[in-house]
């Protein structure tokens, strides 16, 4: 489990990492975004206001061990989806703004259901406002949608999404790169963000060759359950490997690197290296 603070409206808001998931106190929230200066019985009397949230309580939150000021104590904490949930029964003008964000990402999900094509707008344009180059975005799409028909051939194949796609993804990774996703998380500093979106132009196609070729070897092989898919997964891997170890030889530079995108964005890194 991992402490740290966050600052909203010069607040501090304690989370911490648990199960690989952000979870925040309950109460910090709650204080931003009310006149009252006791929580805790704000948030009693928010549960008699609101019986479905006070029903539905104990699956929303967890006591866990927070640092505090005179050490360790044990507080209720919930993650994002249950402090949106909770903030939906606080009638603050100070909530207002995260209950019409809120709003405003439910139409946009049901729009994008109807029609998904904006959902790959929106994400190209949120690539976009973080700096990422054309080229980069192209690549980045590209690799999303060759890994949606890998994961649409898994479950035709009868793997189950939680752990199985995450280890048949780290086979396909350690053949490719010799690291799993994770440890290749670790090489580039990186904690909760997406491993890809600070993946070089090469990490990018060698990733996108390693899934493409799963697929084919999986459809080809007719592989069935985890251990035929893990087989195929390797395989594929091994391709992109193969192909990288190539590249590296003729170019005598390494694919992998530890570069991200933490602190400046990629299309001004890149032009920086040219």
């Amino acid at each position: 489990m991992q402490n740290k603070l966050v600052v909203f409206k010069s607040r501090e808001i304690r989370r911490m990492l648990h199960n690989d998931e952000w979870w925040f106190v309950v109460e910090d929230i709650v204080l931003v975004l009310i006149d009252s200066k006791d929580p805790k019985q704000y948030i009693q009397r928010m549960k008699q206001r609101d019986p479905e949230l006070g029903k539905g309580w104990v699956q929303i939150v967890h006591t866990l061990s927070v640092k505090t000021a005179g050490g360790k104590q044990r507080m209720v904490c919930a993650n994002t989806e249950g402090i949106f949930r909770i903030i939906q029964s606080i009638p603050s003008p100070k909530a207002e703004p995260f209950k019409r964000w809120l709003a405003k990402v439910g139409y946009e999900r049901v729009q994008e259901i109807e029609d998904p094509e904006l959902a790959t707008k929106r994400t190209k344009a949120l690539y976009q406002a973080k700096g990422y180059s054309e080229n980069w975005i192209e690549k980045r799409m590209r690799g999303i949608a060759v890994r949606e028909a890998l994961t649409d051939e898994w479950q035709k194949r009868g793997i189950k999404k939680d752990p199985e796609y995450a280890i048949l993804t780290a086979e396909i990774s350690k053949a490719a790169f010799g690291f799993t996703p994770s440890e290749y998380k670790n090489l580039k500093g990186l904690e909760r963000e997406n491993l890809r979106d600070h993946m070089t132009d090469l990490e990018l196609i060698f990733s996108m060759l390693g899934e493409a070729a799963t697929t084919e070897i999986a459809g080809k092989k007719d592989a069935q359950g985890f251990g035929e898919n893990k087989t195929a997964a390797r395989k594929g891997g091994k391709i992109a490997g193969d192909a990288r170890e190539n590249l590296e030889i003729e170019t005598g530079k390494k694919v992998v690197s530890s570069e991200n995108y933490l602190t400046e964005p990629e299309s001004r890194k890149r032009l920086k290296n040219k």
